[in-house]
């Protein structure tokens, strides 16, 4: 009797000790500095707000969070470094549009961003913008049309890689405009703002808050936002459904995710200190200048966010499988 009294026992037991080994990890949480895998290079949209909120968090959290820019392989190389990485709160991911397309394009993912992640909160989002190249002898979306139709193939386009935001950007307005460009990927979005503005490519769809500082000096030619409505720091710039093609919108988003099995209460902490970064006024008021709606919303709002956003892209995808290159 009394070894089988002690046999019902032990897993109680072991469940109780879990219980209080999570409970001191997030009593302890965070010992030691904390990376945030960013998935593309520094000078992306990526880049921009993951730094500004990972100070924020640093502060919040009283410890140090150190940025690690993985870019490649359209945002899959930082994803799945993360995606494997222990989920003890010690690895934060900056999450994107491009993962939600990413579940939708690629079939032979080493990751699966709904399985192996659990969202912490959604950022912001942001329309992206049509910049050229000021050598492109164009001023609006309307002489932009008209000069890729006089050269089919010949007007050369810069993203991130195939399933960026950019990307699909570029890729829904070819479809509505029914013109022809020759697309060419970068490594991530910096490397895309550099190509751009060094004349290499002509043309880039990023998330406006990458690219503002070389609207103002001139280095590129804004042509049009690409969301819903106008930007609000930037009134007189059009949008693409106000130049055409109605109903047109390609907005971008960026959140915090961490390994799938993280401890609630370790995530809990992790959104605490996001959540009061994203409410201090500097931040809020950096965030809008660059363009950014910021959101900052609960795991269970975001995860049910993804699901979404995933849904409504493989619609979108599925219907630009032809212009898709």
């Amino acid at each position: 009797m009394k070894t089988a009294r002690v046999h019902v026992l032990w897993p109680a037991i072991l469940s109780t000790l879990c219980v209080f080994a999570h409970q001191v990890k997030a009593q302890t949480y965070p010992s030691k500095p904390v990376r945030m895998i960013i998935p593309s290079s520094a000078g992306s949209g990526f880049d921009v707000i993951g730094r500004i909120v990972a100070q924020g968090i640093a502060e919040n959290l009283g410890q140090q969070v150190i940025v690690d820019n993985r870019a490649g392989a359209s945002t899959n190389i930082g994803a799945e470094m993360a995606a494997k990485a222990p989920a003890d709160g010690y690895t934060l991911l900056i999450g994107a549009t491009s993962h939600t397309a990413n579940a939708t394009i690629f079939r032979n993912l080493q990751y699966d961003f709904e399985r192996d992640f659990a969202p912490i909160t959604l950022l912001a989002s942001a329309p992206s913008v049509v910049v050229v190249h000021p050598s492109l002898p164009v001023k609006s979306i309307a002489e932009f049309v008209k000069l890729a139709k006089a050269r089919p193939g010949q007007i050369i386009y810069g993203s991130p890689g195939i399933g960026s935001s950019s990307y699909i950007a570029a890729a829904m307005f070819k479809s509505r405009a029914g013109i022809n460009m020759l697309h060419v990927p970068y490594r991530g979005g910096g490397e895309a703002v550099i190509a751009v503005v060094s004349g290499e490519v002509s043309v880039y769809t990023p998330p406006v808050a990458s690219v503002i500082p070389h609207i103002n000096s001139g280095r590129l030619r804004l042509l049009a936002a690409t969301g819903a409505h106008r930007i609000a720091t930037l009134p007189d710039t059009p949008t693409i459904a106000e130049s055409g093609f109605p109903n047109f919108d390609a907005s971008a988003w960026n959140g915090i995710l961490v390994p799938k099995k993280t401890p609630k209460e370790v995530i809990g902490r992790i959104l605490t200190a996001t959540l009061l970064t994203l409410k201090d006024q500097t931040v809020n008021k950096r965030l809008l200048e660059l363009g950014y709606v910021v959101v900052g919303n609960q795991p269970d709002e975001f995860a049910t966010f993804i699901k979404a956003e995933i849904e409504a892209l493989r619609i979108v995808l599925a219907d630009l499988r032809g212009t898709l290159e």
